[in-house]
């Protein structure tokens, strides 16, 4: 191989790679959070979001109001609400475990319900399906199933 050859074919790689990872960089975002849009009013998706969590199973540990809090501190925001969801069922095959204890830092599950000021209510969440796979194992294996069902019942709420 000449010189020339070497030059280009390195050059190409280095271009390569970086174009790779401008790609990622700028999508990477997009990639790790869904969001839909409700059909409904903000009271109405909490509502409707809280009892299909109830009746797939799901625990709403708690429903933080970030509209009341950010109030308490002189700001006025649209509606949202930050809800956190815990399936006892998957939690126990995670805190059961020492070595994949070490994804607690996303549990529980959360999902905010959300109005933009033109009115519109969204419910978004982290890609917990994307980010499972990077884990492998049992923690993917956890993870890519609880993804499965809050996304089941996210798709009542929205369809």
């Amino acid at each position: 191989m000449n010189t020339h050859t070497l030059i280009g074919s390195l050059v190409g790689l280095v271009v390569g790679a970086a174009l790779a990872l401008a790609i990622v960089w700028f999508s990477a975002p997009s990639m790790m959070m869904m969001v839909d849009e409700s059909p409904y009013g903000f009271e109405e998706t909490v509502a409707e979001f809280q009892a299909a969590a109830d009746e797939a199973g799901w625990s709403v540990l708690e429903a933080r109001d970030m509209q009341a809090v950010v109030a308490n501190h002189g700001a006025d925001v649209d509606p949202v609400m930050v809800f956190d969801l815990c399936s006892s069922r998957h939690s126990i095959e995670i805190l059961e475990q020492d070595a994949e204890r070490i994804v607690t830092p996303m549990m529980p599950c959360r999902v905010s319900i959300y109005e933009t000021s033109d009115g519109t209510v969204h419910i978004a969440r982290m890609n917990s399906g994307l980010v499972a796979r990077t884990f492998g194992g049992l923690i993917s294996d956890v993870m890519q199933t609880a993804s499965g069902e809050t996304e089941a019942f996210i798709a009542t709420v929205v369809n």
